[in-house]
């Protein structure tokens, strides 16, 4: 066998043994994940948003109240933390949120939500206790909005952008509940 042909061979298993030990020590890249990663974006002449965010399903579970506790942190979703990108200045309920990227995090609660945009990054939704890692000393904003009843239940949980009536709202719906967060772009003074 010649050189050429040895060395391939090396570096191949060394390539194999390297991504069999990522898959066994950091994350299973064979098998199907149990919430899977969604990139939700909106874009709207120069504005651009996104939300990364793990989508639990609702699997015959009681969510609200149950599985996801209320008057508790709530990563708002699954595995990682999810995260928000705004290329443009926002208003959110009156409150300034700067162009940038933030991790969402949320209290659900039977009739309402509280919503925190919190400006530090977190690798993962909680701890090895399973407690959220947000850290609410990095909250930029933090508002509370009200919930809807759904008469048709989403199995998965969902995050989008709505902009139907010309008002940009973030909206978070799972099981039969869903709630809008108002988004309004700041003007810049060249706009």
């Amino acid at each position: 066998m010649n050189t050429f042909l040895k060395r391939l061979l090396i570096l191949l298993s060394i390539i194999a043994i390297g991504l069999f030990l990522y898959s066994y020590f950091v994350e299973d890249i064979f098998s199907k994940r149990l919430s899977p990663k969604d990139t939700v974006e909106f874009k709207l002449n120069d504005l651009e948003l996104n939300v990364f965010y793990n989508r639990p399903s609702k699997k015959g579970r009681e969510i609200f109240g149950a599985l996801v506790p209320y008057n508790k942190v709530w990563r708002t979703g699954a595995n990682e933390a999810t995260t928000f990108s705004t290329n443009k200045n926002l208003m959110i309920e009156g409150h300034y949120l700067p162009y940038g990227d933030y991790t969402l995090w949320t209290i659900p609660n039977d009739t309402s939500w509280q919503v925190m945009f919190n400006s530090k990054q977190y690798p993962w939704g909680v701890n090895e206790q399973m407690q959220p890692m947000r850290e609410p000393k990095f909250d930029l904003i933090n508002i509370n909005v009200p919930t809807e009843n759904l008469n048709t239940i989403v199995e998965q949980f969902t995050i989008a952008f709505d902009n139907t009536t010309d008002n940009l709202k973030l909206t978070m719906a799972w099981d039969n509940t869903k709630i809008a967060v108002p988004l309004k772009v700041i003007k810049d003074a060249n706009d």
